[in-house]
């Protein structure tokens, strides 16, 4: 029931984005630095309240497009990032993403006189708005303002008011808005974020370990050292990172499925499956189901033509999955299902030339060729995330109720 379920699910995600909503938060546009050009230091700040508000509305389980798709639609539109948009670039943004809900503003801040110095001395004020496109239709503006060390707790507040008007039933009480997102410290969050806006590798990972440093409890910047660092084929190090991130950050799951590559390529197979199933018991997807069995596999677990079984029937186009499930089978000896699955793969990648031998090896019921260490390590992984297509899944079927 649950495999004819996940099928189900991938035809409704062929028709999805006809009904569903999705949600683009632009980064919030420094209007100060209009008129003072010195303030441009402060343009972090609009990469923040967005990058809150969309972790924010995300984890309630609303439809959310990436910082990296965003900033896709800005270069392809000649548009610069942070920068203040007239109503017609906006809707220009909007339509380039497919997106039905578009939240934008701007920030100003206003230095203290007074204070010697300080990036906290001074007040921020926060407009924002919401378009929704499909109605064409503009709230009407919402304001945050305080002062500029209180910058977490005003983003956590304008996420919980641009939920309520987004999804109103997705939102929790008033009172309950901190839990939004944990408090963190001012330093190191700017440290994170101008990690996300520096545009070399060895400069991103000088930010996000000071972020890291400054506030052990924020848990983003050990996410993003994790990717780089598996960028790299740094394997241990990468898994190092991702173990610190606990399950209330808003990148768990998609660490967790990234700490299961990691480990998987470190030779840990075991903690490897560990990570894979805590995944797959929230969001059961065909590349979660997948790296899962590739794991197991190693460890010559039976569950592994299982996982392989489920991936396959939750996309039974891929032929990766189809290779997998035929190299389980194979290794348990039963030739003649493998050899159907082989083909089904040479049917959709004619010249895959391991498939074309595995074939050769199934119809001669043979189950090992000395010398060939390759029969050994074959399962093919996924490195593929694909949650916000789940979640978008997930909303169709079963709506939120008042």
């Amino acid at each position: 029931m649950h495999l004819l379920r996940l099928a189900l699910l991938l035809l409704i995600f062929q028709t999805a984005s006809l009904f569903a909503d999705t949600a683009a938060v632009l980064p919030f546009a420094n209007r100060t630095a209009v008129a003072n050009p010195v303030q441009a230091s402060l343009d972090w700040i609009g990469e923040s309240i967005a990058e809150t508000v969309r972790d924010a509305i995300g984890a309630r389980g609303v439809v959310t497009l990436s910082r990296m798709e965003i900033e896709d639609a800005y270069r392809q539109l000649n548009l610069r990032t942070l920068s203040l948009l007239t109503e017609a670039s906006m809707l220009k943004i909007g339509e380039a993403l497919d997106a039905e809900q578009v939240v934008y503003g701007s920030f100003e801040f206003t230095p203290d006189p007074a204070a010697a110095h300080g990036i906290a001395d001074g007040s921020l004020k926060i407009t924002a708005h919401i378009f929704d496109r499909r109605r064409f239709k503009q709230s009407s503006e919402f304001i945050e303002s305080g002062n500029l060390e209180d910058l977490p707790t005003l983003e956590a507040h304008l996420a919980w008011r641009a939920l309520v008007l987004l999804a109103p039933r997705l939102a929790p009480a008033e009172s309950d808005f901190r839990t939004l997102r944990p408090p963190v410290r001012l330093d190191a969050e700017e440290n994170y974020v101008r990690g996300l806006l520096a545009r070399s590798p060895e400069q991103q990972e000088r930010f996000f370990l000071q972020a890291a440093r400054l506030d052990a409890r924020f848990g983003h910047p050990n996410y993003q050292l994790g990717r780089l660092h598996y960028d790299r084929k740094e394997y241990r190090q990468a898994a190092d990172w991702l173990l610190k991130i606990t399950p209330d950050d808003a990148h768990y799951r998609e660490a967790t499925f990234l700490l299961g590559l990691a480990l998987f390529q470190a030779g840990d197979f075991a903690g490897s499956q560990k990570a894979f199933q805590t995944v797959a018991d929230v969001v059961p997807l065909s590349e979660v189901f997948n790296d899962l069995g590739a794991a197991q596999n190693r460890r010559n677990l039976p569950q592994a033509i299982e996982s392989f079984r489920k991936a396959l029937e939750g996309d039974p186009n891929d032929p990766i999955y189809h290779f997998n499930l035929g190299y389980a089978l194979w290794k348990k000896g039963d030739y003649a299902a493998a050899a159907d699955r082989f083909r089904a793969v040479l049917d959709r990648q004619p010249e895959d030339e391991m498939a074309t031998l595995m074939l050769g090896l199934s119809l001669r019921k043979q189950n090992t060729r000395a010398g060939d260490a390759r029969l050994e390590t074959l399962e093919r992984l996924k490195s593929n995330y694909e949650e916000r297509a789940y979640l978008q899944l997930k909303a169709l079927v079963n709506p939120a109720r008042p």
